[in-house]
């Protein structure tokens, strides 16, 4: 299984990014999925999750201001992005819960990270 999590790259204060995430390869099905961050010298975060029936959870960072939404039959998941700020500048990650087929086994897989910059 692998996540591959693009849509990062530098943008101005107040502007928006829409971050993508997809899984591919052995899958049965997928639970939660989800994006974190990892600012410099930070701590990883989450900055959002969904199950797959689409109950969603914020960190109060992004709430107001991000939302995450998810095409199950595309085993991809998404990160709209609004009113940036400086303090968004990261390193994005994906996250997903997926079902393997045959043994039915729950593996938590990452994505590879893409960047956000926010400048002022």
């Amino acid at each position: 299984v692998q996540l591959h999590a693009f849509g990062g790259g530098l943008v101005q204060a107040g502007g928006t990014l829409r971050l993508s995430c997809v899984a591919s390869g052995s899958i049965f099905s997928i639970n939660d999925m989800g994006w974190y961050r990892r600012a410099p010298g930070k701590q990883r975060e989450l900055v959002a999750s969904i199950t797959n029936g689409g109950y969603t959870n914020y960190a109060d960072s992004a709430k107001g201001r991000f939302a995450i939404s998810r095409d199950n039959a595309k085993n991809t998941i998404y990160l709209q992005m609004n009113s940036l700020k400086p303090d968004d500048t990261a390193i994005y990650y994906c996250n997903a819960e997926v079902v393997k087929p045959v043994t039915l086994y729950q593996d938590d897989y990452w994505g590879q990270g893409t960047e956000v910059t926010v400048f002022s």
